[in-house]
């Protein structure tokens, strides 16, 4: 990928080229952090369209001060993902399920694999909101503890303590699951 300040001045100045060159770098990765936030990959395809729909219409208030323009990205995916869970909990639904799309040759595994990726999304749910978001954007987004701490605003310490403290939550939860079968 090209040098990501001169690609995002492109882009700023309408260049289609520039644009499409960054979503592709960052579609999976947002993708990623919200269909973990909010367990259901078909809505999370649509709130990743409206991200980059988003940055696209207000690419050109983007700055540079030392933050990348991925943790901008983060920052409107997170508002996207609040804004969704805050409109949904008005609907009241309860279809956290986590439809994660798989493809495998093999019926057994695929189910197998499905059931531990709902186990684990049923764990998370069990995490405050700012372990879910550490957990989403360091393991599913696979962002470096510095870019977590800018997109979150808290110190690199936080960041740390915050997934160390989601993943024993996460253990715990998932062990309590294992003894109940």
């Amino acid at each position: 990928m090209q040098d990501e300040e001169s690609l995002v001045r492109r882009a700023q100045q309408h260049e289609p080229e520039a644009f499409a060159q960054l979503y592709e770098e960052y579609f999976n990765r947002i993708y990623r952090y919200i269909v973990l936030r909010i367990g259901n990959a078909m809505e999370a395809e649509d709130l990743t369209q409206q991200v980059f729909l988003n940055a696209l219409r207000s690419i050109s208030s983007f700055k540079w001060k030392g933050i990348p323009f991925s943790a901008w990205l983060f920052r409107i995916a997170h508002n996207q993902v609040v804004d969704y869970l805050r409109k949904a909990a008005k609907r009241t639904t309860d279809s956290l399920e986590g439809k994660v799309a798989m493809s495998s040759s093999n019926p057994q595994l695929e189910v197998e694999r499905k059931l531990a990726i709902e186990q684990v999304l049923l764990a998370t749910q069990q995490l405050t909101e700012a372990q879910r978001e550490v957990i989403s954007l360091r393991f599913t987004s696979e962002l470096p503890i510095a870019e977590v701490a800018k997109v979150m605003g808290k110190s690199e310490g936080a960041v740390k303590a915050l997934q160390h403290s989601a993943i024993v939550a996460l253990r715990k939860a998932l062990s309590v699951r294992d003894n109940e079968k």
